[in-house]
């Protein structure tokens, strides 16, 4: 492995992805490659910038205790405040008015973000702005067909 490195001194691979450098970890460290050997290579192929010494070592660690996946974990992130309750009473007051701006929206439901507003509004609902009036994705399409058939 060490001739591929000296016959290609210059190649380096640049931006590579965290599981591929885990993978490679876990490639040499299954070989019995010392870790420092290891780390080495890493820096000499991907750049000084791969994985910080902390992190090699705690990869190295966790294929050492027996760990097989070097992908990352899946984390639970932090909770939505927008559940159904509140998506409901936003289709509610937009039905009210279809002439609404999200500005309008934050001052009926003060306690919720701007952002998270529009994301209810045009994510969860599906609503498009059109005219300055919001109207559901699906009736998008069926005016434009209806424009296509007048012409």
């Amino acid at each position: 492995m060490g001739e591929f490195y000296e016959a290609c001194p210059d190649k380096t691979i640049a931006d590579p992805a965290d599981c591929e450098v885990r993978f490679v970890i876990r490639f040499l460290n299954a070989k019995n490659v010392k870790p420092a050997e290891i780390h080495r290579q890493l820096v000499e192929i991907y750049g000084e910038n791969v994985m910080t010494d902390e992190m090699f070592r705690k990869w190295v660690r966790q294929f050492n205790d027996g760990r097989t996946n070097g992908h990352d974990e899946a984390r639970s992130g932090r909770p939505s405040v927008a559940n159904d309750g509140l998506v409901s009473k936003v289709n509610e007051k937009i039905r009210e008015n279809s002439r609404f701006a999200i500005r309008m929206l934050c001052d009926e439901f003060p306690q919720i973000s701007k952002t998270v507003l529009h994301e209810i509004v045009t994510n969860r609902l599906n609503y498009r702005k059109l005219c300055s009036r919001w109207f559901p994705k699906c009736l998008r399409m069926f005016t434009k067909r209806r424009d296509l058939a007048v012409l």
